[in-house]
């Protein structure tokens, strides 16, 4: 049955809820976390290609890395995996995916478990910066890590080189510190002026204006100061993107052949716009990024305007390996608040 142990294994149903590469991720960095060894199969069943892609092996073998863990099953297209940690070590590393694989989704693996490290952990990752259904690396260094620092979460990210589908090549460094966690709630999101960054690489300059251009039109009709800056790259890998932050809300969007940069810019805007008019207190992508670093913080709430099948899978996943339960609250405002409702440990 998943969620129980079987020889010392704690075993989980890759497909349970979303049924996606979250499941695997959330579940080795928790692995890692607290010592207890995992096995996962049927992963990412729910998926037109089933089983682990170059992202997902990439993203396991960081976290291996860094705790010397034991794995079985850690290769392309396989859909079971049995993962056994040991103790975590900070120093230097480099992954390269080898493909526009998001280095956004490897840092979401990696960084629960280095942030328990006795000494820094620096990482130099290769692969996409700016790819479809994964944060921006721009949304990770501005809302997600916004966000943690604000729990004593000690991390930089620096872009060395954007990296678009479907050629990669773009290259991030990272250095996470030892960090200690303390309770904190997200009731309210702090905001003062949308910022941003419009950015493209092997285009014109105009594409990159365009983009901004169209996304301040929007927000200042709207009411909202911005400042977006612009950022025009000559790298191998071409494509384009903005990524829009204020607070603990972002929105992000990406040019593809044939889309015009007008669009890019107002499918951002849009975006955010959605999550600041609803009040939330984070918006709905953040939302189940904070479930294990709340939980592993022994306490704290945000406010979220819906639930996503991804957050309730986060939730679950976090439950299995930490002594904590979570509890949904529908509010009169229509927001959703989401909080440890017990440490169970204590």
């Amino acid at each position: 049955m998943s969620g129980q142990m079987d020889n010392g294994f704690m075993k989980l149903d890759g497909s349970y809820g979303e049924g996606g590469g979250q499941i695997l991720r959330t579940a080795v960095a928790l692995s890692a976390v607290t010592g207890k060894p995992v096995e996962i199969y049927n992963i990412r069943k729910k998926r037109p290609k089933p089983g682990l892609a170059a992202q997902h092996v990439k993203a396991v073998e960081s976290v291996a890395s860094i705790c010397e863990a034991e794995m079985e099953g850690c290769s392309l297209h396989s859909t079971r995996l049995s993962f056994k940690p040991g103790k975590i070590k900070g120093g230097a590393y480099e992954f390269d995916i080898g493909t526009a694989g998001s280095i956004s989704l490897l840092l979401q693996c990696l960084m629960p478990a280095a942030m328990l490290a006795p000494q820094p952990v620096r990482v130099s990752i290769t692969g996409g910066t700016d790819v479809s259904w994964s944060p921006s690396i721009d949304y990770m260094r501005f809302v997600t890590l916004g966000a943690l620092s604000r729990m004593g979460y000690d991390c930089g990210i620096n872009v060395i080189r954007r990296g678009y589908y479907p050629r990669g090549g773009g290259n991030v460094e990272a250095i996470i510190n030892p960090s200690v966690l303390r309770d904190r709630s997200f009731d309210m999101n702090q905001c003062a002026i949308i910022e941003g960054i419009s950015h493209s690489s092997g285009l014109p300059p105009h594409v990159t204006e365009r983009q901004a251009s169209s996304a301040e039109k929007i927000l200042r009709e709207a009411g909202y100061p911005a400042k977006i800056s612009l950022e025009v790259n000559e790298q191998p890998s071409t494509g384009s993107g903005l990524t829009l932050w204020c607070g603990t809300a972002g929105g992000t969007a990406l040019g593809r052949p044939g889309l015009r940069a007008e669009k890019v810019g107002s499918s951002a805007a849009e975006s955010i716009l959605a999550e600041l008019k609803s009040g939330a207190g984070v918006d709905i992508y953040l939302a189940d990024q904070l479930i294990p670093y709340i939980a592993l913080a022994g306490g704290g709430s945000f406010t979220t305007r819906t639930i996503t099948l991804h957050t309730k899978t986060s939730i679950w996943v976090t439950e299995q390996f930490l002594d904590v339960k979570f509890n949904i609250e529908e509010l009169k405002s229509g927001l959703f608040r989401v909080s440890v409702l017990s440490n169970l440990s204590t």
